[in-house]
C-alpha cells in the first residue's frame, strides 16, 4: 500500500499495490503493520456498508462529536463516488478546508479520514456500494453533520443532487 498525504493534515489517500497473474489480482486493503508504520490508527471496531441506487445521490457531511469522534477508512466497492472530507478541527492549520477524491471499484483507492473531519460523498454512477471501517461505535446522541451546500465551506459537488436525506438537507449553517 502507498499512503499519500492529502492537502488536509492527517488525511491520506491509500493506493493498493496489487499482485497480478493469469488468475487475476490480489491486494491488501488493510494491514496493521503497514498502517502502524505510516502512523495511522489500526483499531477499527465497526465495518459498515452503504448502497445507493441512483447517480447523484449525496450522503453527508457526517461526523460524531467528542468523546465519540471517529476515524474512517472509506472504499468504493462498486461504482464511483466523489468522496469529500472537511477539516472541522479548530486548532488545525487546514481548519474549514475541504478536499474531494474519486474513489471507484476500478482504482480501488481508499481514504483515511481522521477524527474531527466531516465526511460525505456523491455517487457518480448508479448502483454504488461503499465500505467503511470505523474506529468507534455509533453513538446516536453524538451524531452530527454540516450541510453539503453550506456557504461557509463552498464544497464543489460534480453533479446536481438527485437524492439526499431530510436530515442531511437540513443541517444548520455552520457557526
Amino acid at each position: 500500500m502507498q499512503f499519500l498525504a492529502t492537502r488536509l493534515e492527517g488525511a491520506y489517500r491509500i493506493e493498493p499495490t496489487p499482485v497480478s497473474d493469469e488468475r487475476g489480482r490480489f491486494e491488501r486493503s488493510f494491514c496493521t503493520r503497514e498502517f502502524e508504520a505510516a502512523g495511522l490508527h489500526t483499531g477499527f471496531v465497526q465495518h459498515s456498508q452503504s448502497w445507493s441506487s441512483a447517480r447523484g445521490t449525496l450522503r453527508g457531511m457526517h461526523f460524531q462529536r467528542a468523546p465519540h469522534g471517529e476515524i474512517k477508512l472509506v472504499r468504493c466497492l462498486r461504482g464511483r463516488i466523489w468522496d469529500v472530507i472537511l477539516d472541522l478541527r479548530t486548532a488545525s492549520p487546514t481548519f474549514r478546508l475541504w478536499q474531494g477524491f474519486e474513489l471507484a471499484e476500478d482504482n480501488r483507492n481508499q481514504l483515511y479520514v481522521p477524527e474531527g473531519f466531516a465526511h460525505g460523498f456523491q455517487t457518480l454512477t448508479d448502483d454504488v456500494e461503499v465500505g467503511y471501517m470505523i474506529s468507534t461505535h455509533y453513538a446516536a446522541d453524538y451524531a452530527s453533520g454540516v450541510r453539503h451546500d453550506d456557504p461557509a465551506f463552498g464544497i464543489d459537488w460534480p453533479l446536481p443532487v438527485t437524492a439526499i436525506s431530510e436530515r442531511d438537507r437540513n443541517w444548520p449553517d455552520y457557526g
